[in-house]
């Protein structure tokens, strides 16, 4: 009966480079490049995450302590004075509801017509294409101005209305050029054999595009997101209505309150005024905080899958 022979193992250079790429040798400065690469990513993490704790620490620490300087990482005289006077209003929640809708009716917005634009440019043979980049890049750098803008806003009937949020910043011309160069360097073999296949071109957007785009979509929707979560002057400029606020002019109308000039302010006011920016740009930041791990694993991908040129 003849043996089968496998012809890496008896052949002795094939089985020595099999046997040499198994293990990798790590010269001495390899080990020193690690250790060093450890230390620095270590320390520019800490002094990365030092602020965070240091505003939740102070957002939970006495006046006496703030106004000290003691607090540095961990609170000193805990209470919840601050905490409590800010969230046992009723007009935080109405705010706070406000915020969680302009976010999310604008970031659904802000995407539907970024992508369907960034399409449209990342086509070489679009008649007009180089015309409607250069409006875009445009606008980068030259606007109406505040005034311009807020007769505009005025005269459509937008004030007082979600609509003076949402429309007036529905794209950004940052990523819509990340967008675009993604969809650039998008495989067209894909298209092309969904062309065949009989799909229409909304039917390869939405089918094969969309599907394949999750990372550069996931970022954007993180860049979307974190700039309505975090705007409060458009809603400052266009509204007068209390009840219509977003969560940011409510803190930013607590802090100025907190912090004027006037009147003898009673104990709790005095507390409250120590450490109320600190509870106030926790409050703010945290849903963003919890957010960003959840899609975390797309970020990175996406930012640099739209940045490459190929």
């Amino acid at each position: 009966m003849n043996e089968v022979l496998d012809p890496v193992s008896t052949s002795p250079d094939l089985a020595a480079v099999r046997g040499s790429t198994t293990r990798v040798k790590e010269t001495t400065g390899y080990r020193v490049f690690t250790v060093i690469n450890t230390v620095a990513l270590t320390l520019v993490g800490l002094l990365t995450l030092y602020p965070f704790l240091n505003l939740a620490a102070r957002a939970f620490s006495s006046e006496a302590a703030i106004r000290a300087g003691d607090v540095i990482a961990w609170p000193v005289g805990f209470n919840l004075t601050t905490f409590n006077s800010v969230v046992s209003q009723d007009m935080f929640w109405v705010n706070y509801r406000n915020t969680v809708v302009y976010t999310a009716v604008a970031t659904a917005i802000a995407m539907a017509l970024t992508t369907t634009f960034a399409y449209v440019l990342s086509k070489r043979h679009l008649k007009g294409r180089a015309a409607l980049i250069g409006i875009a890049v445009f606008t980068m750098f030259f606007s109406g101005g505040l005034i311009p803008n807020y007769i505009l806003v005025s005269e459509l009937g937008m004030k007082n209305t979600i609509w003076s949020i949402v429309l007036p910043q529905a794209i950004s011309v940052f990523n819509l050029l990340v967008m675009k160069s993604f969809f650039e360097n998008f495989p067209t073999e894909l298209e092309e054999a969904a062309a065949i296949d009989g799909l229409s071109t909304y039917g390869i957007f939405f089918r094969i595009v969309l599907p394949l785009s999750k990372a550069v979509i996931a970022t954007m929707v993180l860049f979307y997101a974190v700039a309505f979560w975090n705007s409060w002057f458009p809603a400052f400029l266009y509204m007068d209505n209390p009840d219509l606020y977003p969560v940011t002019v409510f803190l930013r109308n607590i802090i100025a309150g907190a912090t004027g000039t006037g009147e003898a302010l009673s104990a709790e006011s005095v507390q409250i005024g120590a450490n109320v920016k600190s509870v106030t740009m926790l409050l703010t930041v945290l849903p963003i905080v919890c957010l960003y791990p959840f899609i975390q694993k797309y970020f990175v991908s996406g930012v640099m899958l739209g940045s490459v040129k190929g």
